[in-house]
């Protein structure tokens, strides 16, 4: 997944924070704030499931590509390209797209349409503003939060590449060193993901 499970969680929060009580009221923080993370995961998770589908379906054909020497990953993308054009499906890897965060802005926007319809008919909010505003102050709301995601990826990454050797991306040392400094780097702008 794109986003950490525990940084979405966070996500929910700060939406229901932010917006509450002036453009969307919760009777319930708690379960208002579970439920916006719980749309994000669900949405989010949809491209996981299709990025398994295409690795399950380039699976059958190893073989095939070894022997054609085709890149999996030249495949791996156009498998996906297809299956995303057949099911209508928004891209959630702005980096793809040439957004500099994590979700494109097709995506904020698909989000956006997404808790909308959701948190109407959730009794335990009440939206005290015309859809389309709730919608926009989402929108900026998402933004504001995954820039200052992506703010602190850079420096984790930023620090992991200040060692005095290399570690390459995706190895395990690599892997802990960045949850490492992502945490330091969150805690340092005062964000708790456990909160």
């Amino acid at each position: 997944m794109l986003l950490a499970r525990e940084f979405i969680q966070y996500l929910g929060r700060e939406i229901v924070k932010r917006l509450h009580p002036n453009i969307l009221e919760t009777s319930d923080f708690a379960a208002g704030s579970a439920f916006v993370a719980q749309v994000i995961e669900d949405d989010l998770a949809v491209e996981d499931r299709l990025n398994e589908e295409v690795r399950e379906i380039l699976s059958e054909y190893t073989e095939y590509m070894r022997r054609e020497a085709v890149s999996y990953q030249e495949m791996f993308r156009r498998i996906k390209n297809q299956l995303v054009r057949d099911r209508k499906v928004i891209r959630a890897s702005g980096r793809d797209t040439g957004d500099n965060m994590k979700l494109s802005r097709d995506k904020i926007n698909d989000l956006s349409h997404k808790i909308v319809t959701g948190v109407r008919k959730e009794r335990f909010f009440r939206v005290k503003k015309q859809p389309n505003d709730l919608r926009l102050e989402l929108v900026k709301t998402l933004t504001e939060v995954l820039m200052l995601e992506d703010k602190v990826d850079k420096a984790a990454r930023q620090k992991i590449r200040s060692q005095k050797r290399d570690i390459p991306e995706g190895s395990e040392e690599w892997d802990l060193l960045h949850r490492r400094y992502y945490a330091e780097e969150l805690k340092r702008l005062g964000i708790d993901l456990n909160a």
